[in-house]
């Protein structure tokens, strides 16, 4: 569910969803927010606070999820304070390289499958 997604810090996600809901999805809602809060009238600096303070919670919840993917601990979130290489490393991390597969998984009985051919 959708709910799980954007406000649980528990689970894990895949690359795909990383890149829908935890970045292109807030980066529309996020031009979308403040240019309707402009046409009304709010200050910028009040409409930017406004959309920061509304996508946070979201944004990470999404972030820690798919650290978890990766098998590390979601706390690997705070590598964005580190300036420039933070951003580069967790888009490296969180959106390029693939997801662990745990044991048992239907992914990892793909993955590991051996295929008998007849001699």
């Amino acid at each position: 569910p959708l709910a799980q997604v954007l406000f649980s810090f528990r689970g894990r996600v895949p690359r795909k969803v990383f890149w829908l809901y935890g970045v292109l999805g807030p980066l529309l809602i996020s031009v979308m927010l403040e240019m309707l809060l402009g046409i009304v009238g709010v200050s910028e600096r009040k409409a930017e606070l406004a959309t920061s303070l509304l996508l946070v919670w979201p944004c990470l919840a999404v972030a820690v999820k798919r650290w978890h993917d990766r098998d590390k601990s979601g706390w690997w979130v705070l590598i964005h304070l580190v300036p420039v290489i933070g951003l580069i490393w967790a888009l490296v991390e969180n959106g390029l390289l693939r997801g662990s597969v745990r044991p048992g998984s239907r992914a990892s009985a793909a993955r590991f499958a051996t295929v008998s051919r007849p001699v």
